[in-house]
């Protein structure tokens, strides 16, 4: 199994500029390790595809939290929002007079995502940025229809954020006999074509002056990969990803054979907001590199040691129980205000949740908006 080289991989540098300058399919080598973390006032989450939409969820008040729901949006016109494995996300924040919106993942169909974007009245012309947490099809998978359908009324200078190369990887499903079913591969090829410009950072980036990502997340604790998707590396028929582009990985032969292998997203990283004096907001898509892990590595890019808010996929559906314990006693340990689980954090995890910390849980699901305030 490949590892990272974390003592070459953690360098220091303070010219960001480099990070946008990195231009299409090259990896952003010079960005500092540490963020100088903006503070915002405001951030709004809204939830544009989720695995269920439950129209009986209800609104919800807390200290610093504004939860909001949408039933049946048009009903009259035979038109609801959809449902779907997978996570889509938009995000508004505001500083002052200023705010910046991004769009965070796809979802899994294209049809879907636009016919909840035109019922949520998102305007895909306002986005400042957008991001990809990492390369799994039920987070991209929306995404080339969408631009297809509305890049043209879309900023000109538009950025896709991404972790790393390993985003464009091609991943692959095993089945029970043994076999391989195909998971899709992210053709940059097309996102140049439809003039968006992939930025491949496995370290820290602000994101038009208010987000930040973590890069890259270590494994440094109890945590590890639970079992989902194979990954092959390489370029095949002008796809895929380039192992000769990741920072400092150091590959096997057998990764290097073009085999598949058990995938470790390496590139995944996770958004974070820093909210006034209440911390971090972090969203975690999938959590695939361990939530306990990416807290960790929020806390240690932006120098916050506050997590405000957890909100995101955990990745821990198809943890054993013990495991999850194990991860919850960890969770605990960061006296979070908020847990907001989406997607594939499992209905073990909400369960436990539910039991551990009541006061802390928020349910969520498609259509609904959490609004953070300082």
């Amino acid at each position: 199994m490949a590892r990272l080289n974390r003592r070459n991989f953690l360098q220091s540098s303070a010219a960001l500029g480099s990070l946008l300058a990195s231009g299409i399919g090259r990896p952003a080598r010079a960005a500092a390790e540490r963020v100088d973390a903006p503070v915002v006032d405001r951030v709004v989450i809204r939830e544009i595809t989720d695995n269920q939409h439950n129209i009986f969820l209800k609104p919800l008040e807390r200290p610093g939290l504004t939860v909001q729901r949408i039933g049946f949006p048009a009903a009259p016109q035979g038109k609801t929002l959809e449902s779907e494995w997978g996570l889509a996300l938009h995000i508004e924040s505001t500083k002052g007079s200023e705010s910046r919106r991004y769009l965070l993942d796809y979802g899994f169909t294209t049809d879907v995502y636009l016919n909840n974007l035109e019922l949520m009245k998102i305007d895909p012309a306002a986005v400042d940025a957008m991001i990809l947490s990492h390369g799994h099809f039920d987070h991209w998978g929306g995404l080339i229809g969408f631009l297809e359908a509305r890049r043209e009324h879309m900023r000109k200078d538009l950025r896709l954020y991404t972790g790393g190369e390993d985003d464009f990887c091609h991943r692959v499903s095993r089945n029970p006999d043994g076999s391989f079913s195909d998971f899709g591969v992210l053709d940059r090829h097309k996102l140049k074509a439809l003039n968006v410009e992939p930025v491949l950072s496995e370290v820290p980036a602000v994101i038009e002056g208010h987000a930040f990502t973590t890069g890259v997340i270590p494994r440094t604790s109890l945590e590890h990969v639970l079992p989902n998707t194979w990954v092959e590396y390489g370029i095949k028929e002008g796809v895929g990803c380039d192992t000769n582009a990741y920072m400092n990985h150091h590959f096997s032969a057998e990764e290097l054979s073009g085999k598949p292998q058990p995938d470790q997203h390496w590139h995944e990283h996770a958004t974070c907001f820093r909210l006034g004096d209440r911390g971090l907001v972090v969203i975690s898509s999938c959590g695939h590199a361990g939530i306990v892990n990416t807290l960790n590595r929020a806390r240690e890019v932006s120098g916050v040691e506050k997590i405000y808010a957890l909100v995101g996929g955990f990745h821990l559906a198809p943890a054993p129980d013990d495991y999850l314990r194990q991860v919850m006693a960890e969770l605990n340990k960061f006296d979070l205000e908020h847990v907001m689980p989406m997607h594939c954090s499992g209905q073990n995890f909400v369960d436990l949740a539910a039991k551990e910390m009541p006061e802390k849980l928020v349910l969520c699901g498609t259509g609904s908006s959490f609004t953070f305030t300082a």
